[in-house]
């Protein structure tokens, strides 16, 4: 278990944000790091991310400890020299409504 440097961009390998991109803001302690996409670029909330969670990559940003989501998304945009989209999550099909079922009344069903 590495602990990825702060200014490393990962990848989420687990939960909602699965496959989303990210950066380290900064290190908690030996398993957590704080990570930002920022949420309006690639669609990662500032949150407390377990390290087994990431993916490293090989791009590093030259940000600060703590930095903001301004400073970061800044970053990223110059890193890569282009604007970047908004990643889309998938949303899950819709759920079937529930089957009504018919209710017995009396005398029916007795033969």
């Amino acid at each position: 278990m590495v602990i990825p440097e702060i200014g490393r961009v990962c990848v989420k390998k687990t939960g909602r944000e699965a496959g989303r991109r990210c950066v380290v803001v900064d290190t908690i302690d030996k398993n957590f790091v704080l990570v930002t996409g920022p949420r309006n670029v690639t669609g990662v909330r500032r949150r407390r991310c377990n390290v087994d969670h990431l993916e490293p990559t090989e791009l590093k940003l030259p940000i600060k400890r703590g930095a903001d989501d301004e400073t970061v998304a800044e970053a990223l945009t110059k890193a890569l020299g282009k604007e970047l989209p908004a990643e889309k999550a998938e949303k899950p099909a819709a759920k079937k409504p529930a089957r009504k079922r018919k209710r017995k009344t009396e005398g029916e069903g007795e033969a």
